[in-house]
């Protein structure tokens, strides 16, 4: 659906992280630009550049969910200029991962960025991460 409006789009991008988290990748690939400048920083590897690389970044993390539960959003900041926006917000669900019979909180930081591209919003950058709460300092340093 084509949208000016950024609060619809983003209404529409988190019914589709519902159906990410039941492992179905689709709803959330048809918001994300078709530009090759598009990115993803997914919690489970390294950052995913142009589409080819986000797709197929998408579907494997998708591919280790099953089952999920509706997402709470705690949206911490907000921006929108006429041509780019943003969001930081906390996602919270419940999901199986695959191979578990038992559900686990799946809880992330994420920094979306939206660009106004043909008339529509789409999202040019995801960045989410495990980390939610205050971290040692040595915690940054690589293993």
């Amino acid at each position: 659906m084509v949208t000016l409006d950024i609060d619809l789009t983003i209404e529409q991008y988190h019914q589709a992280l519902d159906e990410f988290v039941k492992g179905n990748p689709e709803p959330v690939l048809k918001i994300f630009s078709q530009r090759e400048d598009v990115s993803l920083a997914n919690p489970l590897g390294p950052t995913a550049l142009g589409r080819k690389q986000v797709v197929e970044t998408a579907e494997r993390a998708a591919s280790y969910l099953q089952d999920g539960q509706p997402m709470r959003f705690e949206t911490i900041v907000k921006v929108v200029t006429p041509d780019i926006a943003f969001t930081v917000h906390t996602e919270r669900t419940m999901a199986k991962l695959v191979g578990r019979q038992d559900f686990a909180p799946i809880v992330l930081r994420v920094t979306t960025i939206f660009r106004l591209e043909d008339g529509a919003w789409k999202i040019v950058h995801r960045h989410a991460d495990p980390i939610v709460t205050q971290q040692p300092v040595d915690s940054i340093l690589q293993k």
